[in-house]
């Protein structure tokens, strides 16, 4: 293994109070009811359009796109201060590095707010590559995220994992070739997950490193 991909969202941290807000501010800016919090909770990972056409029914490409731009006008405010990183991912950065092994973080965010995020804990080094969603035409579970990731590292699929909380990240992984290990700290349960290839699925980092060696 010569890389370790990561996807972001309860994957290495939490922005659920940021990602709440958004949601609701983009309902509310296009006249659609307000949607319950773990209703909203259990978007997270997917894309904007598709947040929106799980919450509302609505699959129309203008409302996507409204509601794309309001979620980010929101996204400015609070996305970078609310965001938190969980306990286990410096070290598990640190450790990657001190390894010699490339990380990348392949994310439904736009990288600058990840570039924001991890700036402000003061860890921006320890990560090679970020693909967020401003860099790519096709949102996962399509692979094209995570090949540029790989193209940019100069790895072959074989040589990564993919390590992320969500079906969504299972399915990309699957698609790009790309062994996957699954986190619990999400939404997701580890009966979803396992109905994709999958390494492992711990219920956290630290479990995941032990399993893994890493």
């Amino acid at each position: 293994m010569r890389a370790v991909i990561f996807d972001f969202d309860y994957t290495l941290g939490d922005t659920t109070e940021g990602i709440l807000a958004c949601i609701s501010y983009g309902l509310e800016g296009l006249g659609f009811p307000a949607a319950g919090r773990e209703e909203m909770r259990r978007t997270i990972g997917l894309s904007l359009p598709a947040t929106l056409e799980r919450l509302t029914g609505c699959d129309d490409p203008g409302k996507g796109r409204g509601f794309t731009k309001l979620f980010m006008e929101k996204a400015d405010e609070v996305m970078v201060d609310s965001a938190e990183l969980f306990p286990e991912t410096v070290p598990l950065l640190r450790s990657l590095k001190a390894r010699g092994v490339k990380t990348a973080i392949v994310t439904t965010k736009a990288r600058f707010r990840i570039e924001g995020i991890l700036e402000k804990y003061g860890v921006g080094e320890l990560v090679d590559v970020i693909v967020g969603s401003d860099m790519v035409k096709n949102e996962k579970p399509h692979p094209e995220a995570l090949e540029l990731a790989l193209g940019l590292m100069n790895i072959s699929a074989w040589e990564a994992v993919y390590i992320g909380d969500n079906t969504v990240d299972a399915r990309c992984a699957e698609s790009a070739g790309v062994p996957f290990a699954g986190v619990l700290t999400g939404t997701t349960g580890a009966r979803e997950m396992e109905e994709y290839p999958h390494i492992c699925i711990c219920s956290d980092l630290s479990e995941l490193r032990r399993t893994m060696s890493i």
